[in-house]
């Protein structure tokens, strides 16, 4: 596999890993703390910063990316009113990926999907009035262009929310509708060139189970997931002329793609028709612009969510693995056995490929619609939260950070617990007068309305950036590997078995013409101690290591010493 890179700010290769390892040898022989790739204080480095710290970032111009979701309303605040904005996010950009692989205060992601930006009588925008617009609250379309130019000068592609399953009731389409409806005669069919609009909605006079009453009339609606927002009927051509323009103003403003929301509620109980529609979706968005990325949620059973893959959509998010029942939990509980993890890779990346060879997965582990990870461990110490982080980050594909989850954030029961504000600064804190803590304070929104109170298990990003064992630079770690090894992404998976039992799980990731690596995981509390054998043999160059606390990783005469949830990437030693 040939990969196109791209110029990032600051990106350097070979020459670049050789004088970084150099430098990294004479600090830590003068004593010095800080590196272009170590925590912003005078901290000891971890064994991650040692290690990891002279790896050289490539960045492929292809969809497998490392994607970080922010909910908008909650990220990041630009003019005081509690609530986030776009520029907001566009001042904060920094921290999620400046584009400067030496730097060690951001997470350096190269894609961020928003949650919807559209005018909406809602604080979530997931019902639209107006697809070709900005929210108030947000921002307008200046600051949107703004966003687009500041991330693509990162580096970072951006993707919007894309909820076309329904609409606001407050929609013009919508409206029109209604008051057409409303002035009917009792018992008059509507006429379509009186009033197309009534055809862009699932109208009718015998109610079934998921409609609403069009009050002052005999018409019932179609509206699944709540009275507010009336489902598109999209069978109709003017619909799709419709969303055909919506996605082609966005993307010629510079949009990189969409996430679609709620792909199986497209034509309820039809996934024949649902995969139909999202054909076509695919097929005009690549006509508009090829090279859109195109990600899917599908919340359904794996085996199901996988027929999506037959419409030719690029990704669909991989719902096996996530949330407090998911695979990845269940591993890092102890409730699945490590082998389960590596066994489940093998067996999902040949079942989407039978349904689209050029599939790229989609792995994440939470997001705005579930609980957060930190409240899945009674008693966690952050052990837990980062090796789960790790797993999900450790997937082929594009994998996807909720914001937050970087830093251990909590949040769970109604929806609005689960987007509480991004955490820039610790509960309780006060700036301590730099400019800086100034900024990450400044940043705090005050959450969605009607919010309880959500009390969080660890530090914010103001303390986390300055520790080196945080759960921020185990996350930042995490990426790093993910970006200097492309393979990591792009690969395919094989289980290595020798290696491979209740609570460790080996596994070679390889790819035609990239480095394979050999990838050893700890499940467990307890340091376990591999020998390099079967497939693994040969892999016995240490290139890359997560550690959850200053126990180090050990490669001593063929064998592996993982220290309590210590994860090993090995390279060949003739590489």
């Amino acid at each position: 596999m040939k990969l196109p890179f791209t110029d990032r700010q600051g990106q350097r290769r070979g020459a670049l890993a050789r004088a970084g390892a150099l430098c990294l040898a004479l600090l830590l022989t003068a004593g010095c703390g800080k590196t272009g790739t170590g925590p912003a204080s005078s901290a000891p480095l971890s064994q991650m910063e040692k290690v990891n710290g002279a790896l050289s970032p490539a960045y492929p111009k292809d969809d497998y990316r490392t994607s970080y979701e922010v909910f908008v309303y909650s990220f990041a605040d630009s003019d005081g009113d509690g609530i986030g904005d776009l520029k907001g996010l566009t001042d904060a950009l920094d921290y999620i990926g400046d584009g400067d692989p030496k730097t060690s205060d951001d997470l350096d992601c190269s894609q961020i999907w928003i949650t919807p930006v559209f005018p909406s009588p809602t604080y979530h925008k997931y019902d639209a009035a107006d697809y070709m617009d900005i929210d108030p609250a947000f921002g307008s379309l200046s600051d949107f262009d703004s966003l687009i130019s500041a991330c693509h000068e990162r580096g970072i592609r951006l993707i919007m929310d894309l909820a076309i399953n329904h609409t606001s009731v407050d929609h013009p389409w919508f409206r029109e509708a209604a008051a057409y409806l409303k002035a009917l005669p009792a018992g008059q069919d509507p006429v379509y060139e009186a009033c197309p609009y009534v055809w862009y909605y699932n109208f009718t006079r015998e109610p079934y189970e998921g409609c609403a009453a069009l009050a002052g009339t005999d018409w019932y609606y179609e509206a699944r997931f709540w009275e507010g927002m009336p489902d598109l009927n999209l069978s109709t051509p003017a619909v799709k002329e419709e969303l055909a323009s919506v996605m082609r103003f966005w993307l010629e403003r510079g949009v990189d793609g969409f996430r679609l929301d709620a792909l199986t509620s497209y034509y309820t109980d039809n996934i024949d028709g649902s995969i139909d529609f999202l054909t076509w979706l695919v097929d005009t968005v690549k006509g508009i612009k090829a090279e859109a990325t195109l990600v899917g949620e599908c919340w359904a059973a794996q085996d199901l969510y996988a027929r999506y893959y037959d419409s030719g959509i690029d990704s669909l998010f991989d719902f096996a693995f996530s949330g407090a029942d998911g695979l990845i939990a269940g591993v890092v509980k102890g409730s699945r056995k490590a082998s389960a993890f590596g066994r489940a890779l093998e067996e999902e990346e040949a079942l989407y490929a039978s349904h689209n060879p050029a599939f790229v997965n989609a792995p994440f582990y939470t997001n705005h619609d579930m609980a957060r990870s930190a409240g899945y461990y009674a008693y966690d110490d952050g052990a837990r939260t980062k090796l789960s982080g790790a797993l999900n980050l450790l997937m082929t594909g594009n994998a996807f950070i909720y914001y937050g989850e970087e830093l251990g954030m909590k949040g769970s029961g109604k929806d609005e617990n689960k987007r509480a504000p991004m955490y820039w600064v610790t509960k309780g804190e006060e700036a301590a007068g730099s400019k800086e803590e100034g900024i990450f304070s400044e940043r705090m929104t005050a959450g969605p309305p009607d919010m309880d109170q959500v009390e969080m298990k660890f530090e914010g990003f103001d303390r986390q950036k300055e520790d080196p064992y945080s759960i921020f630079h185990y996350y930042r770690n995490a990426i790093l590997l993910r970006n200097a090894f492309p393979v990591i992404a792009r690969g395919r998976t094989g289980v290595v078995d020798e290696m491979t039992g209740d609570g460790t799980c080996a596994f070679l990731r390889t790819a035609e013409g990239l480095e394979s690596v050999l990838i050893v995981i700890n499940s467990t509390e307890e340091a376990q101690t591999l020998s390099l054998s079967g497939e693994g043999a040969g892999f016995e160059n240490l290139s890359g290591v997560l550690t959850v606390s200053e126990e180090e990783v050990r490669l001593e005469d063929g064998q592996l010493i993982l220290p309590p949830f210590g994860i090993a990437l090995l390279t060949r030693k003739d590489a």
